[in-house]
């Protein structure tokens, strides 16, 4: 099965990238989390609840609701400061004078396989948002990028609540043998179903490249 996928471009200043980032990511993760098993016996359990708690972001006019979850709460912190530093680097800029990078929540299952093979990931769902890092020139254009980026992040939180309402595939619950298939049961408080973060952002063309590397060999050949 192919993966379905949701992809959001973003034009932000360097400290707004955090707050665009974890809220998508924890607004998707808040309908990708259920409370905590508790099975009685094979096929019978009930499920806990999911705390949340509401978000006032700093640097872009926008409320959001994540998982009131302390440790999903650090791991998706790590995942975001990784990214923010990494489109921050210096040697992350293009000829052009851009910063850019994307980041991707993917959620998965894995299916067991014969030992000593690792169970294999089959991804199901990714959501991935695509950053531009804006300069500004003035204190006006500032508030106008503030306001403008509370507008779109919340659109897509709006979009993201619709997509969740379709009708579409979620995997089964599974057995108690195999609820670690399917969810992240190392959390305390909930139980996502299981998810990876990874990033990557542009970097400048190398000073080797083919053309110059052709035009080298095509200057040399001609000095003989």
């Amino acid at each position: 099965m192919n993966a379905r996928t949701q992809t959001f471009d973003f034009t932000t200043e360097c400290h707004q990238i955090q707050e665009v980032v974890n809220c998508i990511f924890h607004s998707v993760l808040f309908h990708r989390t259920l409370g905590k098993f508790h099975y009685r016996q094979e096929g019978k359990y009930s499920i806990g609840t999911v705390g949340y708690e509401d978000i006032d972001c700093d640097f872009i006019d926008l409320t959001y609701v994540r998982c009131n979850s302390s440790s999903l709460v650090r791991r998706m912190n790590s995942f975001v400061t990784s990214f923010d530093q990494a489109i921050r680097d210096p040697g992350n800029v293009t000829e052009n004078g851009i910063r850019s990078g994307q980041i991707s929540l993917e959620f998965y299952n894995k299916k067991k396989v014969n030992w000593p093979f690792t169970p294999e990931c089959l991804p199901w769902e990714v959501w991935t948002v695509r950053i531009e890092i804006k300069p500004i020139r003035s204190e006006i254009e500032r508030q106008m990028n503030r306001e403008y980026l509370g507008e779109l992040v919340g659109d897509k939180v709006v979009l993201i609540t619709e997509v969740m309402n379709r009708q579409q595939y979620l995997p089964k619950i599974p057995a108690q043998s195999e609820v670690d298939l399917i969810f992240d049961t190392s959390y305390p408080d909930i139980q996502p179903y299981l998810f990876r973060v990874s990033h990557s952002t542009t970097s400048p063309p190398s000073t080797t490249s083919v053309g110059k590397t052709v035009r080298r060999i095509f200057r040399e050949t001609l000095a003989f």
